[in-house]
């Protein structure tokens, strides 16, 4: 009597291939991701010494995280610098990232090439790169990083100051009139991600939708509001917690400097307790902002 051969179904097969593959993937995000985790937590309540063959911790408790917030002189007035950039400079990136989306959706003649413009940060957009465009030495420290492009060089703002007789007059308007210039620029910089999100979702409105407010007599206004505006608005929640983290996470962020620098200092506990605070208080206002948001988004199924 011949022995029946053990054969897989088709779908049984398909669906052990996909967890072959993510095998490898569970693999190295429980070894390079999750193990890390969880010895930076532990790392943030001991007192840590680096010795030969690996690391020694005496428990502290939260001590690490009031020497954090009480003793060290710059955690807290950073974590506020970084709070009030992100408050400045969110809504005018998902703003500006919605307006340029809307301008580039348009047809004309050579859309592609102002999509890949808009989009070529992205692409470069790393914090080596972004300082030696607008000249930042001291940063980059590339010698002959300022005349890299005197469009982006910062004494040219200074020189079209003292040209149009501005400079001089107030200090206080001369040096918000040069930060807003600069803020141009990043805010333009930080914002390819959040062009595409948009683009993506202006592409999804269908045409049905378009001919109907033809038809009503409908103006590009009330367009935009009544059309335009709620078929995007899942996405102003996705780019808007897009745009908090990468603004906490940017590479010029104070907050992550000091982290960076405690640590090199070799104070290793207390720079984990300002990593998980810092987490912990960016999750909050992740949090905070998706419930308010939340209440305003319009979804087709609603």
């Amino acid at each position: 009597m011949k022995k029946k051969k053990f054969r897989l179904s088709y779908e049984k097969q398909k669906r052990l291939y996909g967890y072959g593959f993510l095998s490898l993937w569970l693999v190295g995000t429980l070894l390079f991701f999750i193990v890390p985790l969880a010895e930076s937590f532990l790392y943030s309540f001991q007192n840590v010494n680096p010795q030969s063959g690996g690391m020694k911790g005496d428990w502290v408790g939260f001590n690490n995280y009031s020497a954090a917030f009480t003793k060290d002189p710059y955690f807290r007035t950073y974590l506020v610098d970084a709070l009030w950039e992100m408050v400045r400079t969110t809504p005018i990136i998902l703003v500006f990232s919605l307006f340029s989306a809307v301008l580039i959706n348009q047809k004309f003649k050579g859309r592609a090439l102002v999509r890949a413009i808009f989009f070529l940060p992205v692409i470069v957009a790393s914090g080596p790169v972004y300082s030696v465009i607008t000249g930042d030495m001291n940063t980059s420290g590339t010698s002959g990083a300022e005349q890299f492009s005197t469009v982006f060089e910062t004494d040219m703002v200074t020189e079209l100051l003292e040209f149009t007789g501005i400079y001089g007059l107030n200090q206080t308007l001369t040096e918000n009139i040069k930060l807003a210039i600069d803020s141009i620029f990043a805010i333009v910089w930080k914002s390819g991600i959040q062009i595409l999100i948009f683009l993506a979702a202006l592409q999804n409105i269908p045409s049905s939708a378009r001919e109907a407010a033809q038809i009503e007599g409908a103006t590009a206004w009330e367009y935009f509001w009544k059309i335009t505006f709620p078929y995007v608005s899942p996405m102003i929640i996705a780019n808007l917690i897009f745009t908090v983290i990468d603004t906490f996470t940017d590479s010029g962020n104070k907050v992550m400097m000091r982290i960076i620098a405690m640590q090199s200092d070799w104070k290793y506990g207390v720079a984990a307790a300002m990593v998980w605070s810092y987490f912990a208080v960016v999750m909050i206002i992740v949090g905070i902002l998706f419930l308010i948001v939340n209440r305003y988004v319009y979804y087709e199924n609603d």
